[in-house]
C-alpha cells in the first residue's frame, strides 16, 4: 500500500516551469493545493505556460527565485533541471520542508505495478522495449518519466492491473523519499552529468537510490558485466542479472545464439540473438535487461520473443536517416555522453565520419581516440565543447572544426565516399545550440533530407 499524499489545502511550491513543472503545478492545483510556481525565466519567456497556470489558480513567482517563497510551504517539488544544491532548497530542508522530485509525488498516486529503469546509457531504448513487449503480451501498459512524459500525467490512466514503465534520471532519483518500484533496472554506470554532480560517486549514489526503498519481494535487474554495477549491488530486493558474456544464477543471458531466462533453477528460451533488430553490442545488453524486466512484469516467453523481433528502436538512437550517393546517415543525438558515443561508434565497422560536440558535461574525450582511429576517417567538431575535444584528441585523430551542425553535415557530405557512414554521436548535451537532444536530432534529419532532395533532383549534394 503506497503512502499517498493529501494535497487538498496544502501549500505547494513548484520550482522550475519546463514540461514537468507545468504538469506538477496543474496536477497539484487540480487536487486542491495552494500552488506557487517559480522559475528563473521572466514571464515573457513563459507566456503560454504562465497563462495556463494562472487560469488554474496558480500563483507565479517568475524572473528569479524569491527565497521567501521557499519557506511558507508544506511541500516543494523540484523539476529535473533545477540543481538539488540550490541554496534556497538547502535552507528549506533545514526547516523541515520535504523536497521531492515529480516522480516521488507521482508514485504516491499511480496505481498498478511500476518498472523503473535507470543507467548512464540505454534508458530510452530499454524503457521503450519493455513497454513494447508488455503491450505485445496484452498487458495494460503506460510509459513515461525521463522519456518526455511526466509520470503525473499518467496517474488518471493507471489502474490496479496496469504496468507503468518509467525511465528515470539521476536528477529525478536524487530527490525521492519513499519512491519504490516493484521492478528496478540498472543498465550500466559510467561517468555522466559531472557538470552537475560533484563526482562520479555522487552520480552513482543518485542512480542507486532506485533500490533504496525496495523490499525483498521486489526485483532488481542488474548488469553482471559492468563492474561499477556489481560492486554496488543493493541488499534489499531479489537480484536478477543480465549478461551477454556469461550464464547468471538468475536472470537473462546468451547461450548458443539464444536469449535464456533462468529463475528458480529452471531455464527457458525467450528469444534469439539474431532476432534483435538493433545495432551494437550495447543494444544486446539493453534487450537482455528488457527481457528480464518484462518477464518479471508478467510477459510470457512468446510475447517477449515477438516483442523483441518487432521492436523498431526509438528516434535519435542509432536511427537510420537516409542514404545519399552510397553514404549512409545515422542519427544518435541521444548519445549525450562519452560512453554513449563510444557505443555508437563501436556499432559500426567503419569507415565513419563522426560529428561530435555540444555542451561539455565534464568527462574526458580521450576514451574516443582509439575507436575513432580504428573506424573513422574524419571527426567533425561542433559546439561549445569543440576546443576541449580537439585538445583531448591532439594529433591522434583527424578532425576539422565546423562550429554548427549545418556546416558539419555539409562538410561530411563533401568528404564522404561511397560506402562511408556519417554518424551524429555528439558525446555532449545539446544545450549550447539546441533546446534538447530531440531538436538537435530533428535538425540533423532535416539537413540530410535537404541533401537527399537535392540529390534526387539531380543537383550535386556535395558542394563544388
Amino acid at each position: 500500500m503506497r503512502p499517498g499524499f493529501e494535497l487538498e489545502g496544502k501549500r505547494v511550491l513548484v520550482v522550475g516551469l519546463a514540461r514537468t513543472g507545468e504538469t506538477v503545478s496543474l496536477f497539484a492545483a487540480g487536487y486542491g493545493a495552494k500552488v506557487t510556481a517559480t522559475d528563473e525565466k521572466p514571464e515573457s519567456a513563459l507566456a503560454e505556460t504562465a497563462a495556463k497556470l494562472r487560469a488554474a489558480g496558480v500563483t507565479l513567482d517568475l524572473g528569479g527565485h524569491s527565497q521567501a517563497a521557499f519557506f511558507d510551504q508544506d511541500l516543494i517539488v523540484v523539476s529535473p533541471g533545477v540543481p538539488a544544491n540550490l541554496p534556497a532548497l538547502a535552507l528549506a530542508r533545514v526547516a523541515g520542508i520535504p523536497v521531492w522530485s515529480e516522480v516521488e509525488l507521482a508514485w504516491r498516486f499511480l496505481r498498478g505495478k511500476l518498472v523503473g529503469i535507470t543507467g548512464s546509457n540505454g534508458k530510452t531504448t530499454t524503457t521503450s522495449l519493455v513497454a513494447h513487449i508488455l503491450k505485445t503480451a496484452g498487458i495494460p501498459t503506460l510509459m513515461g518519466g525521463n522519456i518526455g512524459v511526466p509520470l503525473l500525467s499518467l496517474v488518471e490512466r493507471s489502474t490496479d492491473s496496469s504496468v507503468t514503465v518509467a525511465e528515470l534520471s539521476s536528477f529525478q532519483l536524487e530527490e525521492i523519499e519513499k519512491f519504490r518500484p516493484e521492478i528496478g533496472v540498472l543498465l550500466n554506470l559510467t561517468p555522466d552529468h559531472l557538470d552537475r554532480h560533484a563526482s562520479f560517486e555522487e552520480y552513482a549514489a543518485a542512480k542507486l537510490r532506485l533500490f533504496e526503498n525496495q523490499l525483498d519481494r521486489d526485483a532488481a535487474v542488474l548488469n553482471a558485466d559492468d563492474p561499477e554495477v556489481t560492486r554496488r549491488m543493493p541488499s534489499g530486493p531479489h537480484i536478477y542479472w543480465f549478461s551477454r558474456q556469461k550464464r547468471v544464477a538468475e536472470g537473462a543471458f546468451l547461450r548458443d545464439g539464444q536469449i535464456i531466462f533462468r529463475t528458480d533453477g529452471s531455464e527457458f528460451v525467450v528469444g534469439r540473438r539474431d532476432d534483435i533488430p538493433l545495432r551494437g553490442e550495447h543494444n544486446v545488453e539493453n534487450v537482455l535487461a528488457a527481457c528480464a524486466a518484462a518477464y518479471l512484469a508478467g510477459a510470457d516467453s512468446a510475447a517477449i520473443a515477438n516483442g523483441v523481433k518487432t521492436f523498431r528502436g526509438v528516434e535519435h538512437r542509432l536511427e537510420f536517416v537516409g542514404e545519399i550517393g552510397g553514404v549512409d546517415f545515422y542519427n544518435d543525438s541521444k548519445a549525450t555522453n562519452v560512453d554513449a558515443a563510444l557505443k555508437a561508434i563501436e556499432a559500426f565497422p567503419g569507415p565513419l565520419l563522426v560529428i561530435l560536440g555540444g555542451k561539455d558535461k565534464g568527462s574526458p574525450y580521450t576514451l574516443l581516440v582509439e575507436p575513432l582511429r580504428q573506424r573513422a576517417r574524419l571527426t567533425i567538431l561542433i559546439g561549445a565543447a569543440a576546443e576541449k575535444i580537439a585538445a583531448d584528441f591532439a594529433d591522434a585523430v583527424p578532425f576539422v572544426q565546423a562550429g554548427t551542425l549545418d556546416r558539419a553535415v555539409h562538410t561530411a557530405m563533401d568528404r564522404a565516399q561511397p560506402g562511408d557512414t556519417v554518424l551524429l554521436a555528439p558525446a555532449c548535451s545539446s544545450f549550447d545550440q539546441f533546446e534538447n537532444y530531440e531538436e538537435r536530432g530533428r535538425t540533423f534529419k532535416q539537413l540530410v533530407a535537404k541533401l537527399e532532395t537535392r540529390s534526387a533532383a539531380g543537383a550535386p549534394a556535395r558542394k563544388g
